[in-house]
């Protein structure tokens, strides 16, 4: 029978659930040190410092040997932490008391190959297919292990596997790798350009590890042919085929296809939203693999989805400069920074980034987004505008010139120089004439600069039309009534837009000059307390002399 995903992440999550909270865990002394250990290591845990907390858990549970439940929670820690020692230390005392969950499994499986213990390592697998729940990775994982122990054909496991199942989904990226890593090149290309991968990261990370290993292999040509397509990934590699320097990320070994079987999982279970089970085959992944970019960067995104921002930029960091995903790393890497409160490194990476000779149009946007965030629009201005020359100036595609083009506009109105951002607006127009967020800014700029108030209503009426669900967009619909004096259909809409978005500085103020207008002062004032809250300096000395004086500067 097929398992099909849904039920597939169902089956996983309830079977491999984290530990219950120290409420359901069995009582213990008052005087016993595990308790502070657990304590310690629960409040390290809710704070992201996930190696603390695992040396806390496994502190507590080497004192308390008998409580699985403990056990089981010190090991999943330590995994997530990416204390492999650690980890195996608790997957093989949980084995010993017949407590190790399936996943455990695979971890021993994974310190088998990295010793090249092939014996081990197959009767783990035997062990898998027993325990039903990971059995479709075993084909895959038993090719490997018969390629690294040189017994039988490493081929023989991907034949004949139920067609659509999970085991020949997974199997079937492996056969190509495989066959390239035997020696058998043509038929190995021949396999993996037979595959219909969706254009993304995954169809460009197994084409560039089919190239590292093709160049390795001195077929250097047939190499340079597997670069198909424009993704920046790609397009590294093939600068550094070119250039003839050493292509990283070939998967030629068991440890290393074992990982990039345990990565398709983690990345299959992340869409799935299931980050704290996919983390486990990550970082289990990053010790089978510590050279590969790929393992690294699921990590640092998983760690970043659930908050642990240290540890994700410490797992970011194990990517080379010179890897081809290299430009993924530094994305994460900026944006992490920026979450941590370190805009300013950030910004110096990111111009350091944009001065190199391959920086990409992601480069210059990404320092563009940067220095808006940085309050300096003019320089923002012109790092949107170096992208677009990237793009091809004038003759850049239009799905790539609009966003960039509304960008600068915004940039630029920043900058206090309205004439061209009308400009930019307008052009970014033309190329995306139904797009709501062109229609919303330009109309709403002409509102702010009292240009043809009931043009730029009409173009802010048809952004709303396209995106009514939107509370900025709402909030201009209800504003460019104001302009024009008409209340009665002003306010509903600015009362939808402040519940859309309640923490809205603009749209609060926008309300509470309509209430006032309206002679509602009790709720003016209550709308401009509610837009002083997220306002900066400025908005605020401005909107706390509405609170003091009333509506005497503003129409």
């Amino acid at each position: 029978m097929n398992l099909s995903r849904p039920f597939l992440l169902a089956a996983l999550t309830a079977a491999t659930a984290m530990t219950p909270a120290i409420a359901d865990a069995p009582r213990r002394g008052a005087n016993s040190d595990p308790v502070l250990d657990y304590v310690r290591a629960r409040a390290a845990d809710d704070l992201g410092e996930l190696s603390v907390a695992a040396n806390g858990y496994a502190a507590a549970a080497a004192q308390n040997p008998g409580d699985k439940i403990l056990a089981l929670r010190a090991f999943r820690q330590a995994v997530a932490a990416g204390d492999m020692d650690l980890a195996l230390r608790g997957a093989q005392a949980l084995d010993a008391s017949k407590s190790l969950p399936p996943d455990g499994t695979l971890l021993l499986i994974a310190d088998a190959v990295n010793r090249k213990d092939w014996r081990r390592a197959d009767t783990l697998a035997n062990r898998v297919v027993g325990e039903h729940l990971f059995a479709f990775l075993v084909p895959a994982m038993r090719a490997w292990i018969s390629y690294g122990a040189h017994s039988g054909d490493p081929l023989a496991p991907l034949k004949a596997l139920p067609p659509g199942s999970l085991s020949e989904t997974y199997g079937a990226e492996h056969r190509g790798l495989l066959l390239i890593a035997m020696g058998k090149e043509e038929e190995g290309v021949a396999a993996i350009n037979a595959m219909q991968l969706p254009e993304g990261a995954r169809a460009s990370r197994i084409r560039i590890a089919a190239a590292a290993e093709l160049d390795r292999r001195r077929k250097h040509d047939a190499a340079l042919a597997m670069l198909v397509g424009d993704s920046p990934a790609i397009t590294k590699a093939r600068a550094i085929l070119t250039a003839r320097r050493k292509l990283p990320g070939a998967i030629d070994t068991p440890a290393a296809g074992v990982a990039e079987l345990y990565v398709r999982v983690a990345a299959d279970l992340n869409r799935q939203q299931a980050a704290p089970l996919a983390l486990g085959f990550a970082r289990v992944a990053t010790m089978l693999a510590p050279e590969s970019s790929e393992p690294w960067l699921v990590t640092a995104s998983l760690l970043s989805l659930g908050g642990a921002d240290d540890a994700a930029l410490e797992a970011v960091n194990h990517v080379s400069p010179d890897d081809p995903f290299a430009g993924s790393a530094r994305e994460t890497r900026l944006t992490l920074l920026v979450r941590a409160g370190h805009t300013d490194q950030a910004l110096t990476e990111a111009q350091a980034a944009a001065r190199e000779p391959d920086a990409t149009l992601n480069d210059w946007t990404r320092l563009g987004d940067l220095l808006t965030a940085s309050k300096q629009p003019a320089e923002a201005g012109r790092a949107y505008d170096h992208a677009l020359t990237m793009a091809g100036g004038d003759k850049a595609p239009a799905e790539i010139a609009w966003p960039l083009l509304l960008q600068e506009a915004n940039a630029v109105l920043e900058a206090g120089d309205w004439p061209t951002a009308r400009s930019k607006a307008a052009r970014a127009l033309a190329l995306a004439p139904q797009q709501p967020e062109v229609l919303n800014f330009l109309g709403y700029s002409e509102l702010e600069h009292g240009e043809d108030v009931s043009g730029a209503g009409a173009m802010i009426a048809k952004a709303s039309a396209l995106a009514p669900d939107n509370p900025s967009i709402t909030d201009s619909l209800g504003w460019s009534w104001y302009l024009r004096g008409n209340l009665e259909r002003a306010i509903p809409l600015l009362e939808r837009a402040a519940q859309g978005a309640p923490a809205e500085s603009d749209i609060n103020e926008h309300l509470g000059d309509a209430y006032w207008k309206a002679d509602r002062k009790l709720d003016a004032r209550y709308a401009w307390r509610a837009a002083m809250v997220a306002a900066d300096d400025d908005e605020k000395a401005r909107i706390k002399a509405k609170i003091d004086n009333g509506l005497t500067a503003r129409p």
